[in-house]
């Protein structure tokens, strides 16, 4: 057993009965479609922020520095803080909702907090839709804030709860690949409602985002509840049949049995958000906050939202640049499907730190090219093919690092290893980080970008670094392990054992394996 990576995948001990279901699969697709309300907006926000028309109705300034003498600093021509108000008052609202959402999530259940981000994206999607003025878009994308809060806190969840332990990756990253899927669907309408004639494109851009709405709101009506929440509430036989179908298989007793001990020892909790702060939950609080804020410091999301002015301001014409962002896109899309190939096969420390390595390589890569054409004053000349070509080489390779790693694991493995009594608390703290580290990046990107200019890549690969040695020294393997039995990871990890003793849990009650340890 290696000294720095906890316990071998798989190797805690039991092995609960079960089959991947076609039942359990189809429910966890459906369930993994709330992901696409979040992807649709990543994509359509960057994408509409680069159509003329948009501009030129509700933040004329941008428009006019933009229109201006185009041989000015391109690194500058976006910044503007209403521009980016409108791009990031959603993520502070999703970060409030999902405190919220954690209450909700554990007292009524996963899928009603489903529902509730799925009603509330619907009503941000008509105000966006038919805006006239920026107050009307700035409350929709509030409204779309809170969805996202509600369906990021309880899907992640959900997805892990309901699937079976051999097979909780694969399943679980289908929420990522639905985000990777919305922001490609995104993309391309933004780059085909971009040539309307009239110049109201836009408008069908953010008024699209009903239909990710409506699928996940009928999607949560249709879904059954996870077997965790219903014991949670009190319907231990409807949660017994619902185990023994999610499963495929009658005997369903060592584990049931295992899900009403940590459903009795939840009970006992009273306050989840004080839990949390006690010494043997140390690791899982500070995965909830460190994974989270290590993933927004990628950079992806400067990448993703901002890809058609990004590649708008290296240089690319206003198609070109939409066009580029569908590029991107589809290999978000790709190297999706191989972290769900991977993830239970290779483990995800060995995906963590490869795609860190590769985003490493690729930052110090554009940063060198962006650099040396745009210098300091952001005034590049004329751009050669071939350099457009190289930089968007580097940022799909970049893309393609981040979508098997950082991208799906930052959900999935926050979402897997809290024990029940804290895991709806502990999941809004890891969706409000998230959040939180999204709005600030959002809200001051195009400002570092102005100031600090090609160096902004830099910045974000010194952090890819941080989190990559984090990583390799403090993240346990997951894989292969059931989601009850998880805190065995952290008593044999040779820091976080300090935390997490058998006395930690002696004098807790915790309830591990179906009995008290």
């Amino acid at each position: 057993m290696p000294a720095v990576g906890g316990v071998p995948a798989g190797g805690v001990g039991k092995a609960y009965p079960g089959n991947l279901t076609p039942f359990v699969t189809v429910t966890c697709i459906v369930a993994a479609m709330g992901g696409l309300i979040f992807g649709y907006d990543i994509g359509i926000s960057g994408g509409v922020t680069s159509m003329n028309p948009f501009l030129l109705k509700f933040f004329p300034s941008v428009y006019r520095k933009k229109m201006a003498d185009k041989s000015t600093n391109q690194y500058c021509q976006y910044d503007s803080q209403t521009l980016t108000m409108f791009t990031s008052s959603l993520y502070l609202a999703a970060l409030l909702a999902s405190l919220v959402a954690s209450t909700v999530t554990r007292k009524f259940g996963r899928k009603l907090s489903m529902l509730f981000g799925g009603v509330l994206f619907f009503a941000g999607a008509i105000l966006n839709g038919f805006a006239q003025k920026v107050w009307m878009l700035i409350v929709g994308r509030i409204l779309l804030g809170f969805g996202i809060g509600f369906t990021n806190q309880s899907v992640p969840l959900y997805l892990s709860e309901m699937a079976p332990y051999k097979y909780r990756g694969a399943l679980n990253i289908g929420f990522q690949l639905s985000i990777t899927i919305g922001i490609l669907v995104a993309s391309v309408l933004n780059y085909f409602f971009a040539k309307i004639k009239g110049g109201w494109g836009w408008r069908l851009s953010l008024g699209g985002a009903l239909v990710p709405a409506l699928i996940i709101t009928v999607g949560s009506l249709v879904l059954p509840d996870t077997p965790n929440s219903m014991i949670e509430r009190g319907q231990r036989d409807e949660a017994r049949a619902k185990l023994q179908r999610v499963r495929g298989i009658a005997d369903v007793d060592e584990e049931f049995n295992d899900l009403v001990a940590a459903s009795e020892a939840s009970a006992q909790v009273e306050h989840p958000w004080r839990k949390l702060l006690e010494r043997k939950y140390r690791p899982h609080l500070s995965m909830a906050i460190l994974i989270p804020f290590f993933q927004q410091l990628t950079g992806i999301n400067v990448i993703m939202f901002y890809a058609p002015v990004l590649f708008n301001t290296i240089g690319f014409g206003d198609d070109a640049s939409l066009m580029s962002a569908v590029i991107t896109g589809i290999v978000n899309v790709g190297a999706t499907l191989v972290s769900i190939y991977g993830v239970d096969k290779w483990g995800r420390r060995f995906l963590f730190l490869e795609g860190g390595v590769q985003m490493l390589i690729c930052q110090a890569v554009v940063a060198a090219a962006i650099g040396a054409k745009f210098g300091i004053n952001g005034n590049p000349g004329e751009l050669p093919k071939w350099y457009a070509i190289v930089v968007v080489v580097f940022i799909c390779t970049y893309v393609a690092g981040f979508a098997w790693s950082w991208g799906p694991l930052g959900w999935l493995v926050p979402s897997e290893i809290f024990p029940l009594e804290i895991r709806s608390a502990a999941q809004s703290i890891n969706v409000s980080v998230n959040m939180f580290f999204t709005f600030i990046v959002a809200q001051i990107f195009l400002t570092m970008l102005c100031h600090l200019k090609f160096g902004l890549f830099i910045f974000f690969a010194f952090f890819v670094l941080i989190m990559s040695i984090f990583v390799y020294f403090f993240l346990p393997e997951t894989k292969g392990i059931p989601i009850e039995e998880m805190n065995q990871i952290w008593r044999n990890h040779w820091y976080w054992s300090r935390f997490v003793t058998d006395e930690e849990y002696r004098n807790g009650g915790n309830v591990q394996m179906g009995k008290t340890v």
